[in-house]
Formats: structure tokens, C-alpha cells, sequence
């Protein structure tokens, strides 16, 4: 994988023959790995190497001046996710106040002007240039390459999107989102040391320092599936407060992993969130949290086992 920095001044850029799609890709979701396949099709046909343009920082940044924007996915996440559908490079538009300014002809001249591109995919509902005025249509008409427009992906419920599927998160509604994307919504930090409430009541759990740049489920119970070295364990992870014995006012996020012993402080972990099993709540006494534990690893192997 090949990555490259683009910006306004840069001129330094590979002269590489590619064909690419060009997005956000935030969820790296089924319409956006629609983009994705068209685009290892059409460099198949011309015989070019594949490329996925995307803007650092998020447009919104730039655009509106929101510093604080939560993501589906990390900008390493969106990488990985494309490496692995068939994508070659990763090309970064470094989106600044003057890109945004851009008149549409300028950016295609300038921007986009300065790839070796042999093909386009963008979505029906691409724009750019300055106050986005430049669309896909515009595109499609003007560029001395060959662009795909495609148009939108639907399920039972309408457009596929990284606004629903948000949606879907933060209502903690996991099994719907992971159906829109295509793989289950997850969160990956390193393990770090906590104060061993858990360890003390027989549930030792991995505490996990994860980036503020995550939109974050509903606070709750989770069944989730933690990775770590490549191997997968059953996992009962806990996105809350503690209120009964350790309270937080930051939520905090901590994963039992369930017929696990080992020591992984320092260790990359990644959650997926399979389903949410119940809200977080404070418990009259060690015993009875003890009682609620148990039977959410009881749950949590259910579910699991049903997959």
C-alpha cells in the first residue's frame, strides 16, 4: 500500500497510472464498498493500479469550523478496510481552507489535475469546489478520463449511510449497523492498567484507552468479540460509568474476556460489538453484581454461539 500526501503546493506526486474513487468513506459502508469494487474493476480494464482519494481532516473541520466530529471509523481503520477490498494507494487530500475555496475547474485542474488517473468512480451525490458547487455530473462531463457515477445503494429502508448508521449506533442498535456496513462496528485502543475492581469480584477486565474520535455506542452491556494477535475471544465489554464500586465521570471502556488468562496490558485490542444486552446500572451490593455478571457471560456466550 502506497500512501500520498496531497495538498495545494505539493507537487511531488507519483505520476502513477491509477484508477480511483474518490469519498469520505466514513463506515467504509455497502455503498461505499460498491465504490471500491468498481474501482478494482475498471483498473482491471485499463490496467492501472487501484486508488482511494479521501480528505484529512474531515470536511466538516474545514468547511464549518466543528472540531469535535465523531467517526464511525478512524482515517486507519478506512485504510485497512480498502487495502483489504483490492486498494493499492491511499491518496490524501490535505483539505484546507484554500482546497475548499477552490472553484470546481481548479480543483479538477490542480487537485485531482495532478494524478495520472485513467478512470473515476464517485457517488450520484459527490461535490466539490468551492461551496460545492462541482457534482458529479460536472465531473463526469469535464474530466479527460473516463468517470462512473454511481448511484445510491439501498436496503429495506432507503439509502445505505453513514448518517443512519450512526444513528443505529448510538441507539446501540449494533446488528442493524453491521448490516449496513458489511462487518460489525468496532473500536480499537491499547490496554492499559485500571484500578482491578474486577480482578477483586473474579472479573478481571481489560481496560481500553480509545481515541475521542470514535462516535461511541449507548452506553451499556455489550457481546462483543475481541481480537487480539490475531486470535478471537468471547467478550463481555461494559461502555459506562461503573457506578457502583469505581464511578467515572468519563465513560470508560472495559472488556471481560470470557476463558482468557493472560497478561495483555500494552496490547492493541479490537471490540466488535455484536449486541447490546442491557443498559448500566447500580447494584445494592458486590453479591448481586457478582449474580448480574454471571449471567451476562451466560448471555454473552449465547450469543455468540449463535453467529
Amino acid at each position: 500500500m502506497r500512501m500520498i500526501m496531497l495538498s495545494t503546493e505539493n507537487t511531488n506526486v507519483p505520476k502513477i497510472p491509477m484508477c480511483a474513487c474518490i469519498g469520505y468513506f466514513d463506515g467504509m459502508h455497502k455503498g461505499h464498498q460498491v465504490l471500491i469494487a468498481e474501482t478494482v474493476k475498471m483498473a482491471k480494464e485499463k490496467n492501472t493500479e487501484t486508488a482511494l482519494i479521501t480528505f484529512d481532516p474531515d470536511p466538516w473541520v474545514t468547511l464549518k469550523g466543528i472540531k469535535d466530529i465523531r467517526h464511525i471509523t478512524t482515517i486507519r481503520q478506512r485504510i485497512n478496510k480498502a487495502v483489504s477490498l483490492g486498494i493499492q494507494n491511499i491518496v490524501v487530500l490535505q483539505f484546507t481552507k484554500e482546497m475548499a475555496d477552490l472553484a470546481p475547474e481548479d480543483f479538477q485542474t490542480r487537485i485531482l489535475g495532478k494524478l495520472n488517473l485513467k478512470g473515476l468512480i464517485c457517488g450520484f451525490d459527490f461535490h466539490y469546489g468551492g461551496q460545492g458547487r462541482g457534482n458529479a455530473e460536472m465531473l463526469q462531463m469535464n474530466a479527460p478520463y473516463e468517470v462512473k457515477i454511481i448511484k445510491e445503494v439501498d436496503d429495506e429502508s432507503g439509502k445505505i449511510s453513514s448518517t443512519r448508521i450512526s444513528e443505529c449506533i448510538v441507539n446501540g442498535e449494533m446488528e442493524e449497523a453491521a448490516a449496513m456496513m458489511g462487518s460489525y462496528y468496532s473500536i480499537e485502543g491499547e490496554v492499559i492498567h485500571g484500578r482491578a475492581i474486577g480482578t477483586e469480584i473474579g472479573f478481571p477486565t481489560a481496560n481500553i484507552a480509545y481515541s475521542e474520535e470514535y462516535l461511541l455506542p449507548k452506553p451499556g452491556v455489550y457481546a462483543c468479540i475481541a481480537y487480539i494477535g490475531g486470535k478471537k475471544y468471547r467478550a463481555m465489554t461494559n461502555l459506562g460509568h461503573n457506578p457502583t464500586f469505581n464511578y467515572r465521570q468519563e465513560l470508560s471502556l472495559e472488556a471481560y474476556l470470557l476463558d482468557f488468562h493472560e497478561d495483555i496490558y500494552e496490547r492493541n485490542i479490537r471490540l466488535d460489538f455484536i449486541h447490546f444486552m442491557r443498559e448500566e446500572r447500580s447494584f445494592h451490593s458486590k453479591e448481586n453484581l457478582i449474580l448480574q455478571l454471571e449471567q451476562d457471560a451466560r448471555n454473552v456466550r449465547k450469543i455468540i454461539e449463535q453467529l
